[in-house]
């Protein structure tokens, strides 16, 4: 070999390798941009009780002193904190079917970096009506929120009763996520719902709050896996331990989770983001980025 080139030669290996490397982080900041951090999760409250009011058939009615004035603006600062990308308003119970303060918050935000769920009350035969308008006056509403777990029977006695399968099926019909806030008890239940509308998309918060049934009850949580466009969320893990800031003494539980449905059906809300890596740890980053909102990225058309 010429040594006259070796220098040359060197300085070309150099500049191919920073190439490969520049290539490989360009690879990666795509990536990231394909799979953006979402939250699904959050509730916002406000002090304004007079613009905001509470719902007459509230659930529960938090101490207002206890909100901002502005809850957008702080989750917008949490956001930032924790590097959260996009999010989505869950509709709190305390409003009941009462849209307003989720609808301004909406209209001063932009549609890529917020959407937002609803809230109706099955029993009310003017709910799927109701559903219908929302949707139509915001098309960011992406779902539908179901609540029945022990302690709170007050929504509705049961999935297959024909008021529920009403606002299940208009719903259905306007291409909104089915939110179930269901516990183990309901699991059966809701199956036979998902099975009577084949292709609904479904989600269910909280790991489907394992602390209010019992083992053999989760068995049919864990059955829901066999229906292809259900989806659990990795969240809540407040309810069921206390040691923050990773619960790690439920990891056992959570990765059993997340093994039945696969990455591909996990997403996260709550806490922080970085929950997703300590109970995901072994999995890879291109499934951990998956339900720290690539899912919900690719679900939502987002």
């Amino acid at each position: 070999m010429d040594r006259q080139n070796q220098p040359h030669r060197r300085d070309a290996l150099g500049a191919l390798a920073g190439a490969a490397a520049l290539g490989a982080g360009l690879a990666s900041a795509k990536a990231d941009a394909a799979n953006p951090v979402i939250e699904w999760n959050y509730h916002l409250f406000s002090s304004n009780v007079a613009k905001f009011p509470y719902h007459p058939q509230a659930a529960y009615k938090p101490d207002p002193a206890k909100n901002p004035a502005d809850p957008l603006a702080e989750y917008q600062k949490r956001l930032k904190a924790e590097g959260i990308d996009k999010a989505l308003f869950v509709q709190p119970e305390p409003y009941g079917d009462d849209h307003t303060l989720v609808l301004d918050s909406l209209a001063r935000t932009s549609p890529e970096q917020f959407k937002a769920t609803s809230l109706f009350y099955p029993k009310n035969p003017q709910s799927p009506a109701k559903l219908a308008a929302l949707v139509k006056r915001e098309p960011r509403i992406v779902s539908t929120r179901f609540h029945a777990h022990r302690g709170k029977e007050n929504y509705l006695e049961s999935f297959a009763a024909p008021y529920v399968r009403a606002l299940w099926k208009q719903a259905v019909d306007l291409g909104l996520v089915i939110e179930l806030h269901i516990g183990p008890n309901y699991a059966k239940q809701a199956g036979a719902a998902i099975a009577a509308f084949p292709g609904c998309k479904v989600l269910i918060d909280h790991l489907a709050e394992p602390k209010l049934g019992n083992p053999y009850e989760y068995a049919d949580v864990l059955e829901l896996t066999k229906y292809p466009n259900v989806y659990m969320k990795l969240s809540g893990v407040s309810y069921i331990a206390t040691d923050k800031p990773n619960f790690e003494s439920v990891l056992p539980f959570t990765r059993r989770v997340i093994k039945e449905f696969g990455p591909d059906r996990m997403v996260w809300g709550g806490d922080s983001p970085m929950l997703v890596d300590i109970h995901m740890k072994g999995y890879s980053a291109a499934d951990i980025a998956k339900v720290k909102g690539g899912n919900l990225k690719k679900l939502l058309n987002w």
